[in-house]
């Protein structure tokens, strides 16, 4: 099977029932199938064809989900491009991924780089209702290659990650499953679907399970409230930072929301435990924190039934297999801190044109996910951060997760990042950067009663907000310059 196949579960037994609230309109799971063959008829009349990649530069909407519905059927593989990236780096990924097309906006085609052929949705969109619905399925190999979807090149130029028509059903069957997601329920979605996060847990999640989806272009906070509101969601995908600002709403208000939903989940960036219990106070809920990749989707989740622990992400998904290995390449024991190593049907089919960094990314036929973490004695895996974000000062490791969530604790402390800074006699030492009204002395203080001397941060910087990528990582390469 591959995904047009899955989705069919949908499309085929709920035709009739409400589907996707988009712009003030309601469409039928029907009404969505149609829009989609509609759209890969028009792609096949300009001549795309399995194996051809299309490059997709714009925000959410009811055209994103017809563009990518349509390049399934078609086996064109779907390249996703941030919003936010600009010339640069748009005219990589066009270089990289050598697109027939960039698809993008009017507001946004002046962002589109000389040497790409662009096609304006707009205009996309006016053919395609024109044309006839037919059914269209060029895909019968669930390892064809699904979507291009690049890392976001924090640390280097951004690679291509291969996500294949198998990875994304294996993700959404486990997400479908794992988290109790039935035709009943209510998503609100306000993720990017430019990321993984949104594409292939909020889209497929409502795709497989039939529930009725509102999508907006992305998350508003002066505005999400009302939506929660009027929309009644029964499911919520969240990164940390919409929760961050979701504790400023009204208690009644929180109160009111929390009654109705069933599930908020939380990924793409580490959650502090402080955010957690704050949120499990106001709202009456235990946020889920999980653990996926670009490269590999989901991996790792807390329980939807059992204990949702504060730090941890909890137990790999079904079918993934996981391990943590020190540099040499031998297992840890439990507690002491390692790389993340897994495999499973998750695991993407390489990067794009590039077989040695696909290659290095690999040991042993298992996968080097860069993260670090520890597992505790009942199963439960801890991040302790990026392999690139280990500090070592005057011989010490040092991982900023530890101090960053300390911090957090304290009082008048928003958000913090910790990162490293040169230092002539250490090599490097941890500088602590926070947003919030607090008093950093107090702050150093706090750290000398309950830390250990190397990992004490060596300055305090006050700044007005941490800077994050679209889903809310933060960039500590921009914290270091």
């Amino acid at each position: 099977m591959t995904l047009p196949g899955l989705f069919d579960l949908s499309f085929q037994t709920r035709s009739d029932k409400p589907a996707l609230e988009w712009d003030g309109r309601t469409y039928t799971f029907g009404e969505v199938d149609e829009r989609a063959a509609r759209m890969a008829t028009l792609l096949l009349s300009k001549g795309l064809a399995k194996g051809d990649r299309v490059a997709v530069f714009l925000a959410n909407s009811i055209a994103y989900i017809d563009l990518f519905l349509a390049c399934t059927r078609l086996g064109v593989i779907f390249v996703p491009v941030n919003v936010l990236y600009r010339d640069r780096e748009i005219r990589h990924i066009v270089s990289d991924a050598e697109p027939k097309a960039l698809i993008t906006s009017a507001d946004l085609s002046p962002h589109a780089p000389d040497n790409a052929a662009v096609w304006l949705v707009e205009e996309l969109l006016q053919k395609a209702a024109a044309c006839e619905p037919k059914p269209v399925s060029d895909v019968i190999d669930g390892d064809a290659p699904a979507a291009i979807v690049y890392t976001s090149g924090t640390t280097g130029t951004s690679k291509g990650a291969v996500l294949t028509h198998n990875n994304f059903i294996a993700n959404a069957v486990n997400v479908v499953t794992c988290w109790a997601f039935s035709s009943d329920d209510r998503l609100l979605l306000t993720l990017p679907l430019f990321h993984v996060h949104g594409l292939g847990n909020g889209l497929h999640a409502w795709l497989v399970s039939g529930c009725l989806m509102r999508l907006t272009e992305r998350f508003a906070h002066e505005q999400a409230a009302r939506w929660m509101e009027e929309f009644q969601p029964t499911v919520f995908f969240g990164v940390p930072t919409m929760y961050v600002r979701m504790l400023d709403w009204p208690r009644e208000t929180a109160a009111r929301i929390g009654a109705r939903m069933r599930l908020f989940v939380s990924g793409s960036a580490p959650l502090p435990a402080q955010v957690l219990e704050d949120f499990r106070v106001l709202y009456d809920h235990t946020i889920l924190e999980r653990y996926g990749m670009s490269e590999t989707l989901m991996n790792i989740s807390n329980p939807y039934t059992g204990e949702r622990r504060a730090g941890s992400v909890g137990f790999p998904f079904p079918g993934v297999s996981v391990r943590i290995l020190d540099p040499d390449g031998n297992d840890v024991a439990e507690g002491d801190v390692g790389e993340i190593y897994m495999k499973g049907p998750n695991l993407f089919a390489g990067y794009w044109r590039r077989p040695e960094a696909t290659a290095e990314a690999h040991r042993d036929g298992w996968f080097r996910t860069g993260d670090i973490a520890t597992r505790s004695a009942d199963g439960y895996y801890t991040l302790q951060g990026r392999r690139s974000d280990l500090i070592i000062s005057g011989g010490f490791n040092i991982y900023p997760r530890e101090i960053e969530e300390f911090l957090a604790e304290q009082p008048g402390v928003v958000e913090v990042a910790v990162a490293s800074a040169p230092d002539p006699r250490r090599g490097e030492v941890p500088i602590a950067f926070v947003v919030g009204d607090c008093d950093t002395a107090a702050l150093e203080a706090a750290c000398r009663a309950h830390l250990a001397s190397f990992k004490i941060p060596r300055a305090f910087v006050r700044i007005d907000k941490l800077p994050r990528t679209a889903l809310g990582k933060v960039q500590k390469h921009l914290l270091k310059q």
